[in-house]
């Protein structure tokens, strides 16, 4: 029987308004079989999240003050929800629980969780679904990692014989019994990992946007959603910082050739962003433009060392790399030339030993200048068509050339999958803004 896992973020589920969207969602194709609900998130901008309320009535307890007010608060909000959906149901027994385990052992973990598993039993009360506690399938070992072979067995177990059910995102149980929740990725993560579980066709992930886009917003004005992305492009921008899912919610259905569809609550008939793997017949798509993605970081420095002959010298890049080792530092970029090495690696990071790592690299290499450059910007340029199309970085440099950016460094994979720049920092958004307009507006035209 084919299945559709949908997960659905807290902006999705902020309030009745949003349920009754979803439920409308899942209504709307009989596929749509495995649920997998955040907590309520903002409801307008000034608004707190279940979780953080959540995480502040932990606070209080733990300190040992009263924290009913604040816990009435969260009280409100869902009951507030139930009313407006018209649901007959009470969850007075699981508030009660909540605050006697607060009181006894207030864990962060434990108070988190409860967010995302009161909203997945209002949800499959409304849906008139099966409500299967996350607790009961998704199992971490002793030092919370998750034993994805057990858990997808557990999944398996509970879920058979049932047409469809509720399991609540971000958290699970330990082999000790207690409740644990995944550090990043939350939600997305349980969703990757049922999805895996039931062998799904597709795992949709419900939002408040509609799919990825091809360069940030806050930088380039409306820019187009990118319809179809591999699972390595998507990782070659997650790494620039690009808001994309997290590795651990990705994981779990790559491995199984499970496509991800990102999807927008509040514009359902839009297609969204397809992740898929990078075997995908792409023969399909019309309109594509040579790259697939832009995004960019800031915080980085360059070491920039020089010395006659560097070449010849048996060793020289591993003395360096062994300093950069000593003192636990790892790098993002390293080109260089016959007489020079360039390294790029975090301003955070490089820091805390800068005037060490200058020393050591002086008794190492007995360079003839070694400095410093703060302020670097890496950007990179992501697209599986590059490999094929001829002039491609001649184009990105064209475009920077014309905004009279200097190009402080270039990295090019053997893969050809991407193309990572070092510009200045105060650069940074009119590279991306050109970049933009060559490959996506000019394209276009």
């Amino acid at each position: 029987m084919s299945n559709k896992v949908v997960k659905f973020g807290g902006s999705s589920l902020a309030d009745a308004n949003q349920f009754k969207k979803v439920a409308a969602i899942i209504k709307s194709d009989d596929k749509r079989r495995y649920v997998v609900p955040s907590a309520p998130g903002k409801r307008f901008s000034d608004d707190i999240k279940v979780t953080d309320m959540l995480y502040k009535c932990c606070e209080l307890a733990s300190s040992g003050m009263d924290f009913s007010k604040d816990f009435q608060m969260i009280k409100d909000r869902y009951n507030g929800i139930i009313s407006e959906l018209g649901i007959d149901m009470s969850l007075d027994s699981e508030f009660d629980a909540i605050v006697k385990e607060l009181k006894a052992r207030p864990t962060k973990d434990f108070a988190a969780s409860r967010g995302e598993y009161l909203n997945g039993k209002v949800l499959a009360k409304y849906l008139d679904f099966t409500f299967v506690d996350a607790a009961d399938v998704i199992i971490f070992d002793t030092k919370g990692s998750l034993l994805l072979d057990d858990t997808v067995k557990a999944v398996r177990d509970k879920l058979k014989g049932l047409d469809n059910a509720v399991i609540p995102g971000f958290y699970g149980r330990t082999t000790e019994g207690f409740i644990k929740t995944f550090s990043r990725g939350g939600s997305d993560v349980t969703g990757s990992i049922i999805a895996n579980a039931v062998k799904a066709d597709i795992y949709e992930n419900w939002t408040d946007v509609s799919g990825f886009l091809v360069a940030d917003p806050r930088i380039v004005d409306k820019p187009d959603v990118i319809e179809v992305i591999t699972y390595r492009e998507l990782r070659e921008l997650a790494y620039m910082g690009a808001s994309v899912l997290h590795e651990d919610a990705i994981f779990p259905v790559r491995s199984a050739g499970i496509p991800i569809n990102i999807r927008n609550t509040n514009a359902p008939e839009d297609a969204g962003t397809m992740i898929v793997s990078d075997d995908y017949n792409f023969s399909r798509e019309s309109l594509s433009h040579t790259i697939t993605g832009i995004a960019g970081k800031k915080g980085f420095s360059t070491i920039n060392i020089e010395k006659a002959m560097m070449n010849n010298e048996a060793g020289f890049g591993m003395k360096v790399l062994k300093v950069l080792y000593d003192n636990g530092l790892s790098f993002e970029h390293m080109p260089s030339g016959i007489d020079t090495m360039s390294i790029t690696l975090s301003t955070e990071k490089l820091d805390a030993v800068r005037d060490k790592v200058l020393a050591d690299l002086r008794k190492a290499v007995a360079p003839d200048h070694l400095e410093i450059e703060d302020g670097i910007a890496l950007l990179a340029v992501v697209g599986r068509r590059m490999k094929n199309t001829r002039g491609t970085v001649a184009r990105i440099f064209a475009s920077m050339a014309h905004a009279r950016i200097n190009v402080k460094m270039i990295d090019q994979g053997s893969s050809e999958l991407n193309v990572i720049i070092g510009v200045s920092e105060n650069d940074l958004p009119e590279a991306i803004r050109r970049i933009y307009d060559m490959f996506i507006n000019s394209e276009k035209q």
